[in-house]
């Protein structure tokens, strides 16, 4: 049918067009591909009469059945409106069962398709630009225009007022990833319930700057070892705007800070107290977090990480084309390194 552009994507899923039989929503904010989905799924559904029902197929459902897609998209069923199958694109999903439905117009119901960042040559993308009964929805991030929506709509539900300069705080904090924006707003809705305006105080106190945030969790997977989590969080930081070689020296200064902790401990100081010496001090919501990370690392294992660092930071600036690839690579043996060490007690 056609490429549905980010900025066409609010107007094209409010109301597509009736001939449309399957979507895909792909792109870079994978917060804003699934809600997307959901809402396009149950907007389907409630359109038809009777309404249907939306029906969810994973990868390990296709395993175990890899028709199980294509005959519930056939099956009309005998109570109830058609189907709408929301999946996710993986490697049990194949672009060539999808066209036979679409090109013989043998689908029953709707599908609904999740996917990551789609190049113009990949097949699925391609599949359902050209079809004249499919469209492929690009989700690269929220402009301003968008945000400034979501604002309205999440306070607008809790019945919450905001005054003109909150807001305009609250949304120089909020980033790309839609569903991490949403998060953010509804807490500030509840927290702030019951005030007659949300002011700007209120959101100092409970937004923080998206950004920082969102290299945070990079750090603290890693840290903690957690590598999946880690390279998924990466992904969102640099979909969002953040340049890679800023991360690495995110990750060094952090890896310093844990290494001068453990380096007090070892000249006799007690793990609080190697902590409480840090400048600038670490944030009372960080600080669990923190001292189970200078348990789990020893100094040899800092100073390995650091000295791994140290060349990560040397090769991207060398190479910058490279450096994405490279602070990629180095999260995940920060990563394995951590998972490969024991959280011990401290000594002292």
């Amino acid at each position: 049918m056609v490429a549905i552009k980010a900025h066409q994507a609010n107007a094209f899923l409010k109301s597509p067009s009736a001939t449309c039989r399957a979507v895909l929503l792909y792109g870079t904010d994978s917060g804003q591909v699934s809600e997307r989905a959901r809402e396009l799924a149950a907007r389907w559904a409630g359109s038809e009469t009777p309404p249907g029902e939306v029906v969810r197929i994973d990868e390990p459902d296709l395993e175990q059945d890899p028709e199980r897609l294509v005959v519930e998209l056939q099956t009309m069923p005998m109570f109830g409106g058609p189907p709408i199958v929301r999946t996710t694109l993986g490697r049990r999903l194949k672009a060539v069962d999808v066209a036979a439905l679409l090109e013989g117009d043998r689908m029953s119901g709707r599908l609904v398709v999740e996917a990551g960042n789609l190049k113009p040559d990949d097949a699925f993308r391609a599949l359902f630009e050209k079809s004249p009964s499919a469209a492929a929805v690009a989700c690269y991030g929220d402009s301003m225009q968008d945000l400034g929506g979501l604002v309205q709509e999440v306070l607008g539900a809790h019945g919450a007022r905001i005054s003109p300069e909150a807001r305009q705080l609250l949304l120089s904090r909020l980033g790309a990833d839609h569903a991490l924006s949403r998060g953010e707003i509804e807490k500030l809705a509840l927290f702030a319930h019951g005030k007659p305006v949300i002011e700007i105080e209120d959101v100092e106190d409970v937004v923080g700057d998206a950004a920082e945030l969102a290299v945070d969790r990079v750090v603290s997977a890693t840290v903690a070892g957690e590598m999946g989590r880690a390279l998924v969080e990466l992904d969102r930081v640099v979909a969002s705007g953040e340049g890679p070689q800023t991360i690495i020296v995110i990750l060094q200064s952090h890896f310093l800070r844990l290494h001068r902790v453990r380096a007090a401990m070892a000249g006799g100081k007690s793990l609080d107290e190697a902590v409480r010496g840090l400048r600038p001090p670490v944030h009372f919501k960080q600080k669990a977090a923190f001292e189970a990370a200078c348990r789990r690392w020893s100094e040899p294992r800092l100073a390995a990480a650091l000295t791994r660092i140290a060349r990560a930071a040397h090769a991207a600036r060398r190479t910058s084309a490279l450096d994405g690839l490279l602070t990629e690579r180095l999260i995940a043996e920060l990563a394995r390194l951590a998972a490969s060490a024991e959280e011990r007690p401290p000594r002292r």
